[in-house]
């Protein structure tokens, strides 16, 4: 599988958790509707600007989410969906599971950020369940807000434990949706999903080359902006 000439930006290493959280907060536009899913997504509060302007859906019943909350802070009956205290916002507001869910099912929200265990080269996306015997089946909100949101950004680590890719031709997992992811952020790399197949914005720790040989899909450089 070839690989197009890079243009593309490379940082010196992988990021870490945290830097790739500041990264999908900064690319999020000013006055968003957003969902972050359980997991790595949480972090993306923590680094979101006044400036921006963005509104936080929390689907346990909230909007105007701020970021983690710490020490003092914490309120135990504040919490996200993934269980961990928040603080709350200027204007924030609760609401019944029924109405969260019929905001993230009828487009409501602009960008919802989850994880993933495999994304495929068409944006499918598995996230709810490994298939594997015994495994605790864990989908939540996750196909509704697939389904409902208009951008579907995934954070994830680009490989497994086993050193296996994410990414994929297709996905060998349940499907939590079909082609609906656009963008995916990793520790490696960050990823565009079209009908084109995948393209690569940016590298960390590594070229585009080098990321060909994990990825057992075609890759390209995004076109320069």
């Amino acid at each position: 599988m070839g690989v197009m000439e890079s243009s593309i930006k490379t940082s010196d290493a992988p990021l870490s958790r945290d830097d790739l959280a500041r990264l999908v907060a900064r690319d999020i536009a000013p006055g968003s509707f957003v969902n972050l899913g359980i997991g790595q997504p949480t972090l993306v509060s923590n680094y979101l600007t006044e400036d921006q302007d963005i509104t936080l859906h929390t689907e346990n019943g909230m909007l105007g989410m701020g970021p983690e909350a710490k020490g003092d802070e914490i309120d135990e009956d504040l919490i996200n969906a993934g269980k961990i205290p928040v603080t709350e916002l200027p204007g924030a507001s609760y609401f019944h599971h029924a109405d969260s869910f019929a905001m993230m099912r009828g487009g409501h929200l602009d960008i919802c950020v989850l994880g993933a265990f495999q994304v495929s080269v068409t944006g499918d996306l598995a996230n709810w369940h490994t298939g594997a015997p015994g495994a605790i089946p864990a989908v939540g909100g996750a196909m509704d807000l697939a389904t409902g949101a208009k951008d579907v950004f995934v954070m994830m680590t680009l490989l497994t434990r086993e050193g296996a890719s994410k990414i994929v031709e297709d996905c060998t997992y349940p499907l939590t949706g079909v082609g609906c992811v656009t963008r995916v952020y990793t520790d490696k790399a960050v990823f565009l999903t079209g009908p084109g197949g995948i393209t690569v914005r940016e590298t960390f720790g590594c070229t585009l080359e080098e990321l060909q040989e994990l990825v057992p899909v075609p890759l390209k450089a995004a076109a320069a902006a």
